[in-house]
């Protein structure tokens, strides 16, 4: 999966000679918390946060009322309080080089751009959730069996030969390797098969079944016994 699959596609952006007021009305009518800056032909300059804002003009901590804060905020420009040295990705990188980036970097967000520093897109942390979600099918129809695997070359093809000789389709498959219990594999399934039957089919070949959930058409989630 690449970051051009999950981005906000040609998101606003905001001058530099903009008011910190007007970014901060941006953000605030639009619902979200990051604002790229731009010049006149879309090439990134810099980024603004709400978080940077409050930051900056000492809104949390400052004894002046509302209205006096607004007017110095509409005084002071983007360019007074942007990041300049902004973090950034292309729209052909593995969403989980941007995820590695943002997780080294301790940001919550990359402005994607193209080979001439025009912004394209933006990615963020709460993109990054949704497309983990997605890839192991959370809140989707089907079944989830996870299985204590062993780590060789080969062990996957009596898996997934087994779910086709019975007709269940494959969604989704995922590896897991942890510490605790060795190495699992996650396999989201639908077809005419019952649960159970595929459950002891798996048994039967010699796979041990950790855990089975069905999400049913609702997004009613059922455990199975295993």
């Amino acid at each position: 999966m690449y970051v051009k699959d999950r981005m906000t596609k040609a998101p606003l952006t905001i001058g530099e000679k903009e008011s910190i007021s007007k970014a901060l009305e941006i953000m605030r009518k639009n619902d979200f918390h990051r604002l790229p800056v731009t010049d006149g032909n879309g090439k990134l300059l810099g980024l603004i946060t709400g978080g940077l804002v409050e930051e900056q003009s000492g809104a949390k901590d400052t004894s002046l009322s509302i209205f006096e804060l607004n007017y110095l905020l509409s005084r002071r420009t983007v360019a007074d309080i942007m990041i300049r040295d902004v973090n950034v990705c292309k729209e052909d990188m593995f969403l989980e080089e941007a995820a590695s980036i943002m997780l080294d970097q301790d940001i919550s967000c990359l402005p994607v751009v193209d080979d001439d520093r025009k912004v394209v897109g933006i990615i963020t942390e709460k993109d990054i959730f949704m497309a983990l979600i997605d890839i192991v099918g959370y809140g989707r129809r089907g079944t989830r069996f996870v299985l204590s695997a062993e780590d060789r070359p080969g062990y996957m093809e009596g898996i997934c030969r087994l779910f086709a000789e019975n007709d269940a389709n494959m969604d989704e498959l995922a590896v897991f390797h942890t510490e605790e219990r060795g190495t699992e594999v996650s396999v989201k399934a639908s077809g005419e098969i019952p649960v159970e039957d595929m459950r002891d089919v798996l048994k039967k070949n010699g796979y041990k079944v950790s855990v089975i959930v069905q999400t049913d058409e609702n997004g009613k989630r059922i455990v199975y016994s295993v």
